[in-house]
């Protein structure tokens, strides 16, 4: 190991780069689809050893700040390249009007995600001293980019690198203590510590001792982990609120399809068919279903202006079945004369009663840069640019609370697309919800691990929350999972169908999370710094 870390501390120039995002890419398999958690013990050394490359011998603290930066980001760059290539999918779906852009999304977005690992690793460098304080300090740095990266310009905190430490129903416990963002600390410490055994240079003994205790910490804390989250599972009780009985429609309609005004009656007479079973099912109907529900922007066309569609709907529904759906919606805005002056356009989720009236609305609030809006819209808008989904003038976001409250149903929290990321999004609005709704469309990503990363990130706010999570896709992948964040049944990637299933239940006490997220991270803010200066002002540098 001493011959490994030295040879990464040598190694300059493009080689150096070469094998941090080499690194930083690898370090995808800990998550979503893949969970290979373990292969973090691999390559957060491998990064903690080409800083400790540029900061030996090198007595200016800007200097090593510069050259850290530069490391950190290679890694960081092949880390969210990896990860969110997927994104590139998009792009393809009007491929006459936006394959042009594949270049810059594709690796214009990870470049720019990997600056929050650079800042944080260039922080790291300046405060670079020999022993266990260059670990403790890259750990801090590191985590605090990554709450940063989930706030700074709207945020995008996906893929977070605390997610690594969720890859299975026992270690996704933690995160009901300590949220996504604190797991970031603790996956940092943990899977850097084998660093913590050798230094490119030989030091004193006792700080191969500290480093071996440090590392046996770690393993301690992993371990205790996971017990802790299988002991809790074990406790768990599987309850659902009685007298709620959902479906989940999945009609699997490709993004190619989705908008071309051809297809609306085609794609509206799929939903109503899935929506009573499929055509294999013509028995089952909708008995015994009291809430029906759609994914995001489910229809092709303005439903509240369709009076047809709106009687469709009313003949679909039994008596006191509630439909809630995705749905764009329009408000005018007009001048004192009643001419139109602005269409307001929103993402939106309906709740339809029987008649197919609409009781409540939410409108999203977190929209997506560059697929629902544009920065600078109307300047970019004047000389030719559009966002993905094409909508003069964007989106507009919603104004009110997070909150809905369905006939027939407990208060919810309603989620569209990747509003579910965002883990202090979900009781923001001060209510007390017992479930969380998201409805999304995933089909702009085709069947790639995008995906496959939103569900698990989605099943985490469960566990951080405690409540439990009714998932609607259009391609999939539509699921219901409870409070502990297990997949009580789902319907695949890519395929068309319809989900039955009971409403989970709520625990019946907030989680340490819901209680107190900001401040569990706050503390662990503050004992990684505390434990970064302490050490690092030890004359052995330990």
């Amino acid at each position: 190991m001493q011959r490994v870390a030295a040879a990464l501390a040598g190694l300059t120039g493009w080689r150096r780069a070469a094998v941090a995002f080499v690194a930083g890419a690898a370090s995808v398999l800990a998550l979503a689809p893949f969970h290979i958690w373990y292969i973090l013990f691999l390559t957060l050394p491998v990064w903690v050893w080409l800083i400790d490359g540029v900061c030996t011998g090198t007595p200016s603290a800007v200097s090593r700040a510069r050259h850290s930066a530069l490391t950190g980001w290679f890694f960081g760059f092949g880390y969210f390249l990896a990860g969110l290539y997927w994104v590139g999918a998009s792009f393809l779906v009007e491929a006459d009007k936006f394959a042009w852009l594949l270049p810059l999304a594709v690796l214009g977005l990870p470049a720019g995600l990997a600056l929050f690992f650079a800042i944080g690793s260039g922080i790291a460098g300046a405060m670079w001293r020999p022993g266990l304080s260059r670990l403790v300090g890259l750990t801090f740095a590191i985590a605090m980019g990554e709450i940063a990266r989930g706030t700074v310009l709207t945020g995008l905190p996906w893929n977070i690198i605390g997610y690594a430490l969720t890859a299975n129903d026992a270690m996704m416990q933690w995160a009901s203590v300590f949220g996504v963002y604190g797991l970031s600390f603790l996956a940092m410490a943990i899977f850097s510590s084998p660093a913590a055994l050798v230094e490119p240079t030989q030091h004193p003994r006792h700080r191969a001792v500290a480093g071996v205790a440090y590392l046996l910490a770690m393993m301690f804390v992993l371990s205790g982990g996971w017990a802790w989250g299988k002991m809790r599972l074990d406790g768990a009780l599987d309850k659902s609120v009685p007298g709620v009985r959902l479906r989940l429609v999945q009609p699997n309609i490709p993004q190619t399809e989705k908008w071309k005004p051809d297809k609306a009656a085609a794609i509206f007479a799929k939903y109503l068919e899935v929506s009573r079973g499929g055509p294999s099912a013509s028995g089952r109907n909708l008995e015994g279903i009291t809430h029906l529900i759609w994914p995001e922007s489910a229809l092709p066309f303005l439903l509240a202006d369709s009076t047809e569609a709106l009687g469709a709907i009313a003949d679909l529904l039994p008596d006191d079945t509630v439909l809630l759906t995705g749905q764009a919606r329009a408000r005018d805005e007009l001048n004192p004369d009643g001419s139109l002056k602005i269409r307001h356009i929103y993402n939106s989720l309906f709740v339809m009663d029987d008649r197919a009236q609409i009781v409540s609305i939410y409108d999203k609030l977190h929209l997506v840069p560059f697929g629902e809006y544009l920065p600078f819209q109307a300047a970019l808008e004047a000389i030719g640019l559009e966002q993905l989904t094409r909508v003069h003038g964007g989106f507009t976001p919603g104004g009110g609370k997070r909150f809905l409250q369905p006939p027939r149903a407990p208060g919810l929290v309603p989620l569209i697309c990747y509003e579910v990321i965002f883990p202090h999004a979900i009781t923001a609005g001060g209510t007390n919800p017992e479930w969380m709704l998201n409805v999304t469309n995933d089909a702009w990503f085709g069947t790639n691990t995008g995906p496959y990363q939103h569900l698990h990130q989605a099943r985490v706010r469960a566990v951080e929350q405690g409540l439990p999570l009714i998932r609607a896709a259009n391609t999939g992948i539509s699921a219901g999972v409870d409070a502990y964040g297990r997949i009580a049944s789902a319907l695949p990637l890519g395929v068309e169908g319809a989900l039955d299933l009971s409403l989970p239940a709520a625990l019946e006490a907030k989680t340490v999370f819901a209680r107190f997220g900001v401040v569990i991270e706050m503390i662990l803010a503050g004992l990684f710094l505390g434990c970064w200066l302490f050490s690092a002002m030890r004359p052995s540098g330990a």
